[in-house]
């Protein structure tokens, strides 16, 4: 939604708005946010608002602290389970950051994003998305901790009436609803307690920007149920993980870029091209799409995530899928990313590759019709059909020598992120696992 000041003003006079909290990104995509009272609404919408970046993530050293958050005046949204509590309500505006020159920080998540944003744009482009964020709903404990206990048994698209997990579910739409989001669709995952709640395509910015709102949403009406809601891609051995399948699509003016009816499967040059690009380029941003040590125990063979480099029209094995629906509604899908990414950084880097692809002309290996999960290793290296990276040390080398997916995240968020992110595998590498323990300590 578009605002200018004067409708916010009114919107908190009518709302009795007491406190707006100006949230942002750090680096791995947590929210971070710092509450003002509305009488100091004014000061931030002029720019003038500063923090210390050198206490956030990524972000910068102490003696480089002095930073400021701008934000953006369209993503003002009322909280509205603060209205409920009778306390007055909170707004929020999400912020870009900026260095205390003015010049924008690189190392703010959101004006990376904007960047390649703004490199599409040059090329004549600008990117809908639509992501499909799937989590789990489980119980806490005495101490109000999250456990991965369930009291639901529930399947794909089964209806629960009674289930806590269903009116956790009810109760998250309408409070979308109330945001500003357009649901269209909302139902019970294949395992138990998993959930999805679809909402509608935007450009790439405002769906950043919504899966943020979106997961602090399913988190709050979670507690007000008792239970906790986890975007983790694997929280629990033998079912399925969580994945966020994203759909993207190029559009030239009100023209869907993807979508040629001349050509056999009316697909254009320019989507073919694009995904030639995330194929060419997908083992070098896995490391942000799928960011956990955890990631890698979602992407494994069985349990309908992608494992294997290849795209189709026909099926959901691989990595990238082409939906059957055409004209405006031509897109792609790419199935690999999960929840636990950072949207604007995950958006940025499969941008880059696809539009390297249109720039170069990258032409995508022979579509895979076929089940790839029913084939041999002999079949799939006949095909040329390669293997994502299969745990984070892995995606890590093979974004480090990506150089086009570098210049994506730019040279700081990639040092900071990737000294962040080895540092996390060198903490799980040395763990001693309760698996271990278990597998080892009686026989040996």
């Amino acid at each position: 939604m578009v605002y200018n000041k004067d409708q916010i003003y009114e919107l908190i006079q009518l709302h009795d708005v007491k406190f707006i909290r100006l949230q942002f990104s750090d680096i791995l995509g947590t929210i971070k946010n710092v509450a003002i009272p509305v009488e100091q609404l004014g000061k931030a919408l002029d720019g003038e608002m500063m923090f210390d970046g050198s206490s956030i993530e990524g972000f910068v050293r102490i003696e480089e602290s002095d930073m400021y958050l701008k934000p953006d005046i369209n993503t003002f949204a009322l909280f509205p389970w603060k209205n409920r509590e009778g306390a007055g309500a909170e707004a929020r505006l999400i912020c870009d950051i900026y260095n205390h020159d003015g010049s924008p920080f690189s190392g703010c998540p959101r004006n990376t994003l904007k960047r390649v944003i703004a490199e599409g744009e040059e090329m004549g482009y600008t990117m809908n998305c639509g992501p499909e964020a799937e989590f789990f709903l489980f119980l806490r404990d005495e101490h109000g901790r999250g456990t991965t206990r369930t009291h639901d048994c529930g399947g794909y698209f089964d209806l629960l009436p009674v289930d806590l997990g269903e009116t956790a579910r009810r109760d998250m739409v309408l409070t979308l609803q109330q945001m500003g989001f357009e649901i269209e669709a909302s139902h019970h995952e294949v395992a138990p307690s998993q959930h999805e709640i679809a909402f509608k395509y935007a450009d790439a910015l405002t769906t950043a920007d919504n899966v943020t709102s979106f997961k602090l949403v399913v988190r709050t009406i979670a507690l007000s149920h008792n239970l906790h809601a986890t975007f983790m891609p694997k929280p629990i051995y033998g079912i399925n993980g969580s994945g966020m399948h994203t759909h993207q699509s190029l559009f030239k003016g009100d023209e869907n870029a993807f979508y040629d009816p001349s050509a056999p499967n009316q697909l254009s040059e320019t989507a073919i091209h694009y995904i030639g690009g995330l194929i060419q380029h997908v083992k070098g941003f896995t490391a942000i799409t799928n960011p956990l040590v955890n990631s890698y125990k979602r992407l494994v063979p069985g349990h309908e995530a992608p494992v294997y480099i290849a795209w189709s029209q026909r099926n959901r094995s691989p990595l990238i899928r082409v939906p059957a629906r055409r004209g405006t509604g031509t897109r792609i899908e790419i199935r690999s990313p999960d929840p636990s990414c950072n949207p604007y950084l995950a958006l940025a880097v499969t941008m880059k590759a696809g539009l390297d692809g249109i720039k170069n002309k990258i032409m995508p290996p022979t579509p895979v019709d076929e089940n790839i999960y029913e084939m041999s290793l002999e079949e799939r290296v006949e095909k040329g059909i390669e293997n994502l990276p299969t745990c984070l040390v892995e995606a890590l080398d093979e974004l480090e020598k990506n150089t086009l997916i570098r210049e994506a995240l730019g040279e700081h968020i990639f040092n900071r992120y990737m000294n962040a992110k080895r540092i996390e595998w060198d903490r799980y590498r040395k763990q001693v696992h309760k698996w271990e323990v278990q597998e080892y300590l009686a026989i040996f």
